[in-house]
């Protein structure tokens, strides 16, 4: 989070922006280290974390700095466990890893990004990704984003749109950073099904992705990528598999 303005923090916002300012250190935030990054004065980010203790939500460590608390955790992770979409696509995820040895998300749209809901590692492979359930990464950057986002940019209007007046960040050289080449990928993403990130995001590392429907017979409820390390298995590999990816996916794949 970036530093915030104190006049737009009143009452229980200023709770939760040093609740989520907390969840950036895992190791724990001295009172000083969130005064400065909140920008609130400091007995009010004291009376702020007095709060959250009392509600289980944050905790100090020995060193006597400032965790989230494990009541936090607690809810967190049966709040996620129990999410219908959760439960219905982590046996493909797991089929998946296995059969690819390779890294499986599940990630849903948020704006400009996407947030991963779900992951699984393969069982085996020294190498695996970094990426995190509840992580976020740049939509125009990924397959899984720029599968969703081809369900709702139809023209380069609405992709102009959406850019706005904002630069696209370029997280390597082969990310698609102008209106024209992002809205070109995601025509050829309706028109073959499935998405591709040919190391657009992170370098070394390609994804395939396909629609997953959950929730509606015609819209995305998100998507499921396969994101593997390409020197271990190329795009192409990925691409030649589709048939294995979508029988795996079976019905939930498909726009009715």
């Amino acid at each position: 989070m970036s530093r915030l303005d104190e006049g737009r923090l009143v009452g229980s916002d200023r709770v939760l922006a040093v609740l989520r300012e907390l969840a950036r250190h895992a190791d724990g935030a001295g009172l000083e280290e969130l005064t400065r990054a909140i920008g609130s004065p400091k007995s009010t980010v004291h009376r702020a974390l007095g709060s959250l203790r009392r509600a289980g939500l944050a905790d100090q460590d020995a060193r006597g700095h400032y965790v989230l608390g494990d009541e936090f955790l607690r809810m967190a992770f049966a709040h996620h466990e129990a999410r219908p979409e959760h439960v219905r696509v982590r046996p493909v995820l797991e089929s998946l890893a296995a059969h690819f040895g390779e890294t499986c998300h599940y990630a849903v749209l948020d704006g400009r990004e996407v947030v991963y809901r779900a992951k699984v590692d393969p069982p085996t492979g020294a190498v695996r990704l970094t990426s995190t359930i509840g992580g976020r990464n740049p939509a125009h950057a990924t397959a899984v984003g720029k599968l969703l986002l081809a369900h709702r940019l139809r023209t380069r209007a609405d992709v102009a749109a959406w850019a706005g007046t904002a630069e696209l960040v370029r997280r390597t050289p082969r990310t698609r950073c102008s209106v024209e080449d992002l809205h070109l990928d995601l025509v050829r993403t309706r028109e073959q099904g499935y998405a591709t990130d040919d190391q657009e995001n992170e370098t070394g590392v390609t994804c395939l992705a396909l629609p997953v429907f959950l929730t509606s017979p015609s819209t995305p409820s998100g998507a499921l990528s396969i994101s593997a390390l390409a020197y271990r298995t190329p795009l192409s590999v990925l691409v030649e598999a589709l048939g294995v990816v979508r029988g795996l996916l079976g019905p939930m794949g498909e726009a009715r």
